[in-house]
């Protein structure tokens, strides 16, 4: 049976799933897309994520792929001009931008070549930012974080902030971008690198803040990363203020 493969973007508000794989007990942002897909096109439909998100993370880009059998109902043709009535098939905290055909030995996980992420810090009460970034009741060392955050640019290995037992070949990763800025009563850090280990990021925001309440200085802060001891790192921050925003295909525009 011939098969035509898509990449389908969406973004989604992470604050009420666990995560986007599916589990067998907890609902997830790939069981609601995959549920609403196969309603539409009226065949079994399973996606492929470009990577996962733990439970309570945002997306404000995501991408994930699916086949069609040809011998569908639903013309191919039709596929780019479904995403309303996909959409109308959704919880609202997720949705879908676009849909679109790829070659069909292209992967969502695979041939991403670059991946950014965000992290939310505020630091006064407020009730629309509830579940969307992590209130944090101090003052931190911006400017010294900063210092900390371009220690990473010059180290690949990066076990010490990647969580035990995963199922990946290597702890390797080149990190091209990593900062924090100063917003209105707010933090933002922004990280990208060509991939991520499982909790890396909420590790090293979490050991950052280590640095920004000066209970770690900069040389501490790279003898961490030179462990390799996830032990060693600082605490995973909340998930509520981390979300994937950006992730790049050399064949998508």
């Amino acid at each position: 049976m011939n098969t035509q493969r898509y990449f389908i973007e969406l973004s989604y508000n992470g604050t009420d799933y666990h995560g986007w794989q599916v589990q067998p007990n907890a609902i997830t942002v790939q069981e609601c897309l995959d549920k609403a897909l196969s309603t539409y096109f009226r065949q079994p439909i399973i996606t492929l994520g470009c990577g996962r998100t733990d439970a309570g993370v945002h997306a404000t880009q995501f991408y994930a792929h699916f086949d069609i059998h040809q011998e569908g109902e639903v013309k191919p043709s039709t596929i780019g001009r479904s995403v309303t009535s996909i959409n109308s098939l959704l919880p609202y905290q997720i949705s879908v931008k676009r849909i679109f055909e790829v070659e069909n030995s292209a992967h969502a996980r695979f041939d991403a070549t670059e991946r950014a992420y965000n992290y939310h810090i505020h630091f006064h009460k407020d009730p629309f930012k509830l579940d969307r970034s992590w209130l944090y009741k101090g003052e931190l060392d911006v400017e010294a974080m900063n210092k900390a955050a371009a220690i990473l640019l010059m180290h690949t290995d990066f076990s010490c902030f990647s969580k035990s037992n995963t199922q990946t070949f290597t702890n390797n990763c080149k990190i091209t971008e990593a900062h924090f800025q100063i917003t209105e009563q707010s933090l933002l850090f922004t990280i990208r690198a060509d991939r991520f280990l499982r909790n890396m990021v909420r590790a090293i925001v979490g050991t950052l803040v280590r640095v920004g309440k000066n209970e770690i200085d900069l040389e501490q802060f790279k003898k961490i990363i030179e462990s390799k001891n996830r032990s060693n790192a600082g605490q995973s921050v909340p998930a509520c203020g981390l979300y994937l925003v950006s992730v790049i295909y050399p064949f998508v525009k």
